[in-house]
């Protein structure tokens, strides 16, 4: 495994043991730990006080980060007539309902899937397809809506889908480690924003358990949850 590896080793030996950092001090070592020789995705893991097994505490939502990810991300929007033309405008990758029948031969060059209501007859077939990837539309996300060139402008320019897994933790991409500093803080701050806002009324206790930045094959570096916790009181 990678990041059992020597340069991961080194780097995780850099970190002060048992510190947690303020949100910028933690993606600036973050940046400085960060050694691969591709430009790393720096992620985001928080640990909520929830139980994924009850259907009242789930914690799911999307968020526009200001910066993007840094990835170019493929969109496919099953629209027609002036919704496909507005989904071409946002600059939709995919434009149309034939991508249904290639999606069921095997084709999926795309990374979000966007379409309008009126389209789910044929799209919800798609689910045993789509489902087990993560990219089945649904309204919740934004991603079935009439609203077709907004929802792609949105994705374009940066929004993000999380949900939390079954041991409470929810995953998410900020950034890269090429983004400057201020880029990756204002990202951070946005992604935390939305997970407070996304806390279910059953959570008990601290609802931010941890909060840890990394790049792709970095070592983790923990923040102080205490910042969330008091904006939330």
């Amino acid at each position: 495994m990678p990041r059992q590896g020597k340069k991961y080793r080194d780097a995780r030996e850099k970190l002060p043991r048992g510190v947690k950092f303020q949100p910028r001090e933690a993606l600036e070592l973050t940046k400085d730990l960060a050694f691969a020789a591709f430009d790393e995705s720096v992620e985001i893991a928080t640990r909520l006080s929830v139980d994924p097994r009850k259907a009242d505490q789930i914690v799911r939502g999307t968020v526009v980060l200001p910066h993007g990810t840094g990835k170019t991300v493929r969109v496919l929007a099953i629209a027609e007539g002036e919704k496909a033309d507005e989904a071409r405008e946002a600059g939709a990758d995919h434009v149309g309902p034939e991508f249904v029948d290639k999606i069921k031969e095997g084709w999926l060059d795309f990374d979000v899937v966007v379409t309008t209501p009126d389209q789910m007859g044929k799209v919800g077939p798609l689910g045993r397809i789509l489902g087990p990837r993560g990219l089945m539309p649904t309204p919740k996300a934004g991603t079935v809506t009439m609203d077709v060139g907004r929802a792609v402008s949105d994705i374009k320019a940066g929004k993000i889908e999380y949900r939390v897994d079954k041991t409470g933790n929810v995953h998410a991409p900020i950034g890269k480690v090429s983004f400057e500093l201020d880029q990756l803080t204002e990202n951070l701050q946005a992604f935390m924003d939305s997970i407070m806002r996304a806390r279910p009324a059953a959570a008990k206790g601290a609802y931010i358990q941890s909060v840890t930045v990394s790049s792709t094959m970095g070592p983790g570096v923990a923040v102080d949850p205490n910042l969330y916790r008091r904006r939330l009181s």
